[in-house]
């Protein structure tokens, strides 16, 4: 997988010990996924992505952080590029914590 990260200089603090992913690429055997962390937790950039992405005229075949796909022409190219563009580090930050903040509410209601 080929990702990129926010580095642990900028965001030491993860739950698990490893960089905070934002953006990766995959390849598994029957297809390949394009995963976008920075719509994943946050539901307006969800929104908004899947709006563009169903009138770009490609098929959306999406799961909670990823959008799969068999040939890179089967994704709207500029799109994916400008869904990476469009929230900077610090808010990316800000969107994992409250992310993160509320899973861990949600689990102490169900203790």
């Amino acid at each position: 997988m080929i990702g990129y990260a926010v580095p642990r200089e900028r965001y030491p603090d993860t739950y698990n010990g490893q960089l905070l992913g934002y953006a990766a690429l995959a390849a598994q055997r029957r297809y390949k996924s394009r995963y976008l962390m920075n719509v994943y937790g946050a539901p307006d950039s969800e929104e908004w992505f899947t709006k563009r992405y169903l009138a770009s005229g490609k098929k959306l075949d999406m799961g909670k952080s990823c959008v799969h796909f068999k040939r890179a022409d089967d994704l709207p190219q500029d799109l994916i590029a400008e869904t990476i563009a469009r929230m900077p580090p610090d808010e990316f930050i800000t969107t994992y914590e409250a992310s993160l903040a509320a899973r861990r509410s949600s689990s102490r209601r169900r203790r």
